[in-house]
Parts: C-alpha cells; structure tokens; sequence
C-alpha cells in the first residue's frame, strides 16, 4: 500500500518552531515532487510549500514565505516543513502531497496525500 505519513503536528506557541516530516511507505516516491497544503477551519485547502526533488527547487506561498522552509531528505526519502515564527493564522492541518510541479502539484493536483497532522499555534 502506497503512502505518504505526517507526523511532528501538535501544539506550538506563537514564535517559536515546529518540523513536521513527511515520510513514505510502500513504495519509492523518487519520481515524485513533495508539497505542503493546510486545511484551517471553515476554509478550503490551500497551498505552503513544494519541493522538486530532482533538483530541490522550492516554492512558498506568500503567506508563510520567510518564515517557513520546506528540505528533503532522499536518503530517508523524507521531506520536512520547518515552522519558524508560527503566528495564530498558521494553525490549521497540514498534508504532504507527492506528484509533479509541472502537472500542477502547487495548484493542489496530486495523485498521493497523507492523513494529516493538525498544528495549532498559540498565543
């Protein structure tokens, strides 16, 4: 079974930091780009982070840019969300998603998405 695992939400004040993993089983996403999305209560699904994994370009959303990072990691074949600075806006859950940049994997077109990990940011 082909899967994309978050892991590393919880609860984080406001200003400090949370990394949040995304790992795989099941298969070799090698081929595959990673992103981030973000689900808050009440609003749609919207883009963080994505990352190519064959030459580690990235991309942020305007929102979380400056403040967050999105790394890979292919020896465990794991890609990370770096929260710095979260503010109350940035609770919400978060997903890991894996397709291709160019197939419109920032636009919310992917093929693979995890469960899931809720992040809620305090004041």
């Amino acid at each position: 079974q082909v899967q994309l695992i978050e892991s590393g939400g919880g609860l984080v004040q406001a200003g400090g930091s949370l990394r949040l993993p995304c790992g795989t089983s099941g298969r070799t996403f090698s081929r595959y780009d990673r992103a981030w999305f973000r689900q808050a209560p009440g609003k749609e699904r919207e883009f963080v982070a994505a990352i190519s994994w064959s030459t580690s370009n990235t991309y942020y959303a305007r929102s979380i840019t400056g403040r967050f990072a999105i790394t890979r990691d292919a020896t465990e074949k794991t890609v990370y969300l770096q929260m710095n600075s979260p503010k109350a806006e940035d609770t919400a859950v978060y997903y890991c998603a894996a397709d291709r940049i160019d197939l419109g994997l920032t636009k919310g077109n992917a093929r693979y998405w995890g469960q899931g990990t809720q992040v809620t940011v305090s004041t």
